[in-house]
């Protein structure tokens, strides 16, 4: 564009709204879910729909593109776009009015889809449409893909579920859309009448597919079906109108609700079974194969499943309901589930296919595409086989899985993006696929929209004049073609615009081995494919912890996990943000990243943004004075060790009580001014073990492993858990001293000093030769020191298998009693327990022996989940204190304040700990003091 500062000054003087031409809002917005890539101009948050006609007017004025933006979970490419974005999620996603006689609600395109639900269920109602990403995706963006979801078997899509739009023309002019034609542009009836005769013959052979989405509705503006603008509205992809306001019906839900699992030998078996089960009345039919489902599910055994939930008046009667049809049905095994925390750990599985399905058993990359085609639900078996015929005649794998009860199924393919002769396949089998869904009486799209991925063959589906005529249709509400250009109709060419095609083809030097990834970090990065689940800004009171630093944000895209991913995925392709390790937008948005580790585990793809970060850290600062921060913090084991050898606890202590020296102190140091200055045990936990003398025994023998807060810090932890392990009949030994300190790294690794953090873990696993050499198990008590032993060590040392071999002894202090001593009773506590189990245990080591234990021990009640916010020196750090205070506010500090007087509050992390001294009025115990104390 030639006079982008005007663009963005005029917009700067018309809107109320935010504006932002910037690298990192440009970089954020180059991508959804979808496999194409798009780089804006700029960003407009808008306030009001005065700021959405201003700016319209304005982009019209020059000539410049407007796309609709929600959550950004499309998957066919629409809601990218080379112009301006209209990000609607920042002050446009209100609940204007909920009116529960009515059964409607007035909404703004900007609310997520759960902050209804949530005002509904206390009127005993729901929005009946409820794709996967329910918990980030927005009312605009479903009116625009016009999603389904997987109720649609009872509630339709979202066109059977919206009765009035307020809608903004490119022209800038409001339209308020209903049943009729008023608020119709001029000569959209005219053109509809006059080729009735080709809408009636263009439509009809999908007169009864349920999920027919592809293309413009047009069959809803004749009078048969009632001329109901809203309805044609839905699914026009913001091509013709941005949607300011809508009105949507509400259904009844069900006051109870139970879940039938029918199993099946294979997903063909399934897809034949799902459309006998629609007489009897189920909210859903949703199918997946064994493919997606993790190891330990509880899933009843089989090689495909259907999940058929039923509803009813009384959890007695949705039971029967479920139990009616698993007696219909003829199934290899089953499982009806009446527990509502049973049935939400079920429907996870279901709704993380989207982002599991993009890993192949083996671990290749596997992308979407052809990922909602829709056939009528009695031709979904055959269709099945089809389409497995055609995967294995082009040489390609997916696992399909979906809507099967609708005839609808998602599907994630192991297409190769990256090459010519790949790219050139994706579109041969791309339009053999249209030919074979149409052949079945299909829709090329049965959900997400045609966007760019599909909108090419409409031909296939409709014939040319059809779609001659939703041209002219696109010309009658916006001639100047401004509204998503290259969308849905005059497509660009569906193997144009991919994201992949910027990205280095050689691999990146790089430090860890990302061994999932084929030692390849541009492939750690293409892990994130949108799906955001990081997005979540309610963190409820589930045991999830990503993505802590989007919430305390108030849902900043640059803080979380898909925002940080976007952007190293532009610092690689270098056409957005040029300056590469050096650039200031990665560190910036990554500052506030707090190595959390909940990415790790929570995001169904698996992305690490904790480790991209210490390595991106790495680079940036190679060669460079880094921040005070990574001299004091993130050499922690290194100064500790100085005060232990030097015998000045004590002197440190007094220092840090002196006000004026301790603020200097921080000053210098890096630390923010609100903090408080941990103590110094003046005795080390090793040395108080070997003055009271170690017991010997013939039960089993672990290591012990001094980490540095247990030895430096809190040693009181450590002599409580020798008591415990020899109680339980284990003999626990120090790990050897002759050869040097052991240390897991995490402080150098979480400030990326990567050379250092080699440095000390190749020391490390030279003193714990012969402990590796024994066999025996090394115990670790503080969580993230066992997950940078667990996860790191072997990354960072890929090449030596005594990092793999010690990383595989690690084992938690619950694990090493549960499997050492497993017959040995803990002591009753018997009383309630209150708070969070540690982020990077819930990543990486995972609790359920912890939860063993403390079943066993009395100790009553679940911990809650989330990050604690102090996060090892993120909490500690200068810049940081606000944003650690609000994710100890949003689940740990409100659990420890409702806690009874005789509650326990556990915190195993030393970080946990700290937070809850320093911000609660409750000292946290780890598990080992409180059993200790039990003995």
């Amino acid at each position: 564009m030639d006079d982008l500062d005007g663009l963005e000054r005029d917009l700067r003087t018309a809107v109320r709204g935010g504006v932002d031409f910037s690298v990192t809002a440009r970089a954020l917005n180059t991508m959804d879910a979808s496999n194409y890539r798009r780089v804006p101009l700029g960003v407009l948050t808008p306030r009001d729909g005065d700021d959405v006609a201003a700016a319209l007017e304005i982009c019209r004025r020059y000539a410049v593109p407007v796309v609709g933006r929600g959550g950004g979970t499309s998957i066919a490419g629409q809601a990218t776009g080379t112009g301006l974005v209209v990000d609607f999620t920042r002050h446009m996603n209100g609940l204007v009015a909920l009116d529960p006689e009515a059964r409607t609600a007035v909404v703004q395109p900007g609310l997520v889809l759960d902050r209804l639900q949530e005002a509904a269920a206390p009127h005993g109602l729901r929005f009946g449409p409820d794709p996967s990403t329910h918990s980030r995706c927005t009312l605009g963006g479903m009116i625009g893909n016009n999603s389904c979801g997987s109720h649609s078997v009872a509630w339709g899509t979202t066109a059977d579920s919206v009765s009035a739009l307020d809608v903004l023309t490119s022209d800038g002019a409001a339209h308020r859309l209903g049943q009729g034609w008023q608020g119709a542009p001029d000569g959209l009836r005219a053109l509809v009448e006059r080729e009735s005769a080709t809408v009636r013959t263009g439509f009809a052979p999908y007169a009864d597919l349920p999920r027919r989405i592809s293309g413009y509705a047009v069959d809803a503006l004749l009078p048969e079906h009632g001329t109901d603008l809203a309805r044609f509205l839905c699914g026009t992809e913001g091509t013709l109108g941005l949607v300011t306001r809508a009105t949507v019906r509400l259904v009844e839900a069900p006051p109870a609700k139970a879940l039938a699992v029918l199993a099946y030998a294979d997903e063909s078996a399934a897809a034949e079974a799902a459309a006998g089960l629609l007489p009897y009345g189920p909210l859903t039919v949703e199918g997946m194969a064994a493919d997606l489902v993790p190891a330990g599910s509880g899933l009843p055994k089989g090689g495909a499943w259907l999940f058929v939930e039923t509803g009813g008046a009384t959890p007695a009667e949705a039971r029967a309901a479920a139990e009616r049809i698993v007696r219909a049905a003829d199934v290899v095994d089953s499982l009806v589930v009446a527990d509502p925390v049973g049935q939400r750990a079920l429907w996870r599985i279901r709704e993380d296919a989207s982002g599991t399905a993009t890993r192949m058993p083996d671990g290749s990359e596997a992308w979407p595409g052809w990922e909602d085609c829709a056939v009528p639900p009695a031709r979904l078996g055959p269709y099945l086989r089809d389409f497995r015929s055609l995967l294995t005649e082009h040489g390609l794998r997916g696992t399909p899985y979906g809507h099967f009860g609708d005839g609808c199924i998602h599907v994630r393919i192991d297409f190769d993006l990256l090459t010519g002769p790949g790219v050139a396949r994706f579109r041969r089998f791309s339009e053999d696929l249209a030919a074979l869904v149409v052949a079945h009486g299909g829709s090329l799209s049965g959900e997400h929209g045609d966007g760019q991925a599909r909108a090419e063959l409409l031909p296939t589906m409709y014939g040319t004049e059809l779609v001659g005529l939703f041209e002219r249709v696109k010309g009658v509400w916006d001639p100047a073609d401004l509204l998503n250009p290259g969308t849905l109709v005059r497509p660009a060419r569906l193997d144009e615009n991919l994201r992949f095609a910027p990205l280095p083809r050689e691999p990146v030097d790089v430090v860890f081995g990302y061994p999932h990834d084929g030692g390849d970090f541009s492939a750690a990065v293409r892990r994130c494919v949108g799906v955001a689940k990081c997005r979540i800004q309610e963190g409820g009171s589930g045991s999830g912890v990503m993505c802590p630093s989007f919430r305390a944000t108030g849902g900043d895209e640059t803080h979380s996990t898909r925002g940080r991913a976007r952007l190293l995925h532009e610092m690689l392709a270098g056409e957005v943000v040029t300056d590469g390790w050096r650039s200031t937008e990665v560190r910036d948005a990554l500052d506030l990243c707090l190595s959390c580790k909940g990415c790790k585990s929570d995001c169904p793809v698996g992305v690490d943004m904790a480790t991209y970060k210490a390595e991106f850290l790495h680079h940036h600062y190679a060669g460079r004075r880094r921040p005070a921060a990574h001299y004091t913090m993130g050499r922690l084991p290194r100064w500790l060790r100085l005060v232990a050898a030097t015998r000045t606890a004590a002197l440190v202590n007094s220092l840090a009580s002196v006000r004026p020296l301790a603020a200097l102190g921080k000053r210098l140091g890096g630390v923010a001014a609100e903090r408080e200055i941990p103590r110094v045990a003046r005795t080390t936990f090793s040395a108080g073990w070997r003055a009271g003398g170690r017991r010997g025994g013939d039960g089993p023998r672990v290591a012990l492993w001094p980490d540095t807060f247990t030895e430096h810090l809190s040693p009181q932890v450590g002599h409580a858990a020798v008591r415990v392990l020899e109680a339980a009949g284990i003999v626990p030994l120090p790990v050897p001293r002759a050869r040097g300190r052991v240390c897991c790294g995490l402080t150098y690794v979480s400030t990326g000093q990567l050379d250092r953090a080699r440095a000390v873990l190749k020391r490390t696993v030279e003193v714990m030769e012969p402990v590796l050499d024994a066999g025996v198990p090394v115990v670790v008590l503080e969580p993230s020191c066992a997950a940078a032993l667990r996860s790191d060590l072997a990354e960072l040392l890929p090449g030596d298998p005594r990092a793999r071999l010690l990383a595989e002894r690690v084992v938690t202090f619950a694990e090493a009693l549960e499997r050492l001593a497993p017959d040995w009773d803990p002591p009753r506590v018997d009383r309630p327990v209150v708070g969070q189990t540690h982020c990077h245990q819930h990543a990486v080591l995972g609790d359920a022996a912890d939860r063993r234990l403390r079943e066993r021990a009395g100790l009553v009640g679940e911990l809650s989940g989330g990050c604690c916010g102090l996060a090892g020196n993120f909490g500690f750090e200068d810049g940081h204190y606000e944003v650690s205070v609000a994710c100890a506010e949003e689940r740990l500090l409100p659990a420890v304040r409702s806690a009874g007087a005789g509650d326990v509050v556990l915190a195993d992390g030393f970080s946990c700990r700290t937070q809850l001294e320093q911000l609660g009025d409750r000292a946290g115990r780890h598990i080992a003091e409180v059993l200790a104390e039990g003995l």
